[in-house]
């Protein structure tokens, strides 16, 4: 978001003021017209500068957080993101290209339930990792099926076979190969309480910095667009970008003058909460996304002792707890010096990194699925989450439900119709379901 000009205070943006004379690279260098930049083109773009950077002696420091871009500039012959963007290094696709597909596959375009069950045909294995509301992942698995004639599940375990010997094959330092560059990754965290009080404080700066004016701007740029004919795609680009989309049922009732001044103003601390609400949501995500998808990347190269975790819970302890130690980690890494365990930095950094590892060692880092609990008419997305619904009141009250359906009916039906449909679930977990039900119904 921040590569978009236009909302320098939405997408909080560093002001030139606070960057120190250090250059700043992809900020604000997208005009609002433009396609946005799907992961291929950032990621060339971003190599680019890296190169020159280098070529003047100096020192590149990428900066998250959208994780998924970042991703694939650190790491060389990385497994293709499952339902991503990119396939087999291919790059960008430009909407021409999209369009090109979904008028040689129409059923790319179909409802995102028909889409999934044509991949269930296809490619079950791919099926049952995504969850039915995630549209973009079953589109783009189906769609590898179709341009490569493969189930996408078979191209990822090909390509995964294939990183796995080429480690096999050399030293111990070999996963340093997958990564680009020498690289050592700073992940600056905060216990969870200080992390939602400080994320609330944020948006209350940026409402005092001029929020609601910028983002007004923007929506009578949009209205004004759209009386000269000109079309723009709000789900894309900037347009999505949190604090922005959240007040858009605000400027449309002080556009259309229906309500009085009190309603407004309710509503605009309705919208303002809900920007906090989403802010919350998306660094929510994005720990979710280090904490399993980088540190488990860095894991099966044998990186992971490159990822340090900087203990920002009290901002009043920057210079020792973040200042100090990551110059100190750089300076070994430039210098090519061993350095810490990462877990040695503070009780933070031992508590999250040591539980992963101790994850990792246990082998619950498996390939993600989807399980559907067809009793609830629910689907989770990982195991955890599925062993957290079984065990859950609501799921419990269900069941006990449909015991006491049994008893006034025909116990011996409700019990088989049950069964038969809990099994349909996925993987061996079911059977513990099962024995809850046979349970409740002896």
């Amino acid at each position: 978001m921040q590569m978009y000009r236009g909302l320098p205070i939405i997408t909080n943006q560093i002001p030139v003021d606070e960057r120190n004379g250090i250059p700043h690279h992809l900020i604000s260098c997208i005009e609002l017209e433009e396609e946005p930049w799907r992961v291929g083109l950032f990621k060339s773009e971003c190599l680019r500068i890296i190169r020159e950077i280098h070529s003047r002696g100096k020192l590149p420091i990428l900066v998250g957080g959208t994780h998924y871009y970042t991703q694939s500039v650190l790491f060389k012959d990385q497994l293709v993101g499952e339902g991503s963007d990119e396939f087999q290094g291919s790059g960008a696709r430009s909407d021409g290209e999209t369009e090109e597909l979904s008028t040689k596959w129409p059923i790319l375009d179909a409802p995102a339930d028909v889409v999934l069950q044509k991949l269930r045909e296809v490619d079950p294995a791919m099926a049952d990792r995504w969850h039915p509301n995630e549209t973009r992942k079953i589109r783009r698995s189906l769609e590898i099926y179709l341009q490569t004639g493969r189930p996408a599940s078979e191209v990822y375990a090909e390509q995964k076979r294939l990183k796995e010997v080429a480690l096999a094959n050399c030293d111990p330092t070999a996963g340093e190969g997958q990564l680009r560059f020498p690289t050592m990754v700073f992940w600056i965290h905060s216990e969870k309480e200080a992390l939602v009080a400080r994320l609330d404080k944020r948006v209350d700066v940026m409402i005092e910095q001029g929020l609601m004016a910028e983002a007004q701007r923007m929506s009578d740029y949009i209205r004004q667009r759209r009386t000269q004919g000109s079309t723009i795609d709000p789900t894309r680009g900037v347009w999505v970008a949190i604090g922005f989309k959240e007040l858009a049922p605000y400027f449309e009732a002080l556009h259309k003058n229906s309500q009085s001044g009190d309603e407004l103003e309710s509503l605009k601390k309705s919208c303002i909460e809900s920007i906090k609400i989403a802010t919350r949501q998306y660094s929510v995500s994005q720990v979710k996304w280090i904490r399993n998808k980088l540190w488990n990347t860095l894991a099966e190269t044998g990186m992971a002792h490159r990822l340090y975790l900087l203990d920002s819970t009290n901002v009043e302890d920057w210079g020792s707890r973040i200042t100090e130690p990551s110059e100190l980690l750089t300076q070994a890494l430039l210098k090519d010096e061993s350095a810490p365990d990462p877990k040695s930095l503070s009780e933070l950094a031992r508590t999250i990194l040591g539980a992963k590892e101790a994850q990792s060692q246990m082998g619950l880092n498996s390939p993600a699925k989807c399980f559907t609990c067809d009793v609830c008419r629910k689907t989770m997305v990982n195991e955890e989450q599925w062993n957290i619904h079984l065990n859950g009141h609501s799921h419990r009250r269900v069941l006990k439900a449909m015991a006491k359906r049994a008893e006034r009916g025909d116990p011996l039906q409700a019990r088989e119709g049950s069964t038969r449909r809990v099994s349909r679930d996925k993987g061996s977990e079911s059977l513990e379901e099962q024995s809850s039900l046979s349970d409740l119904f002896q």
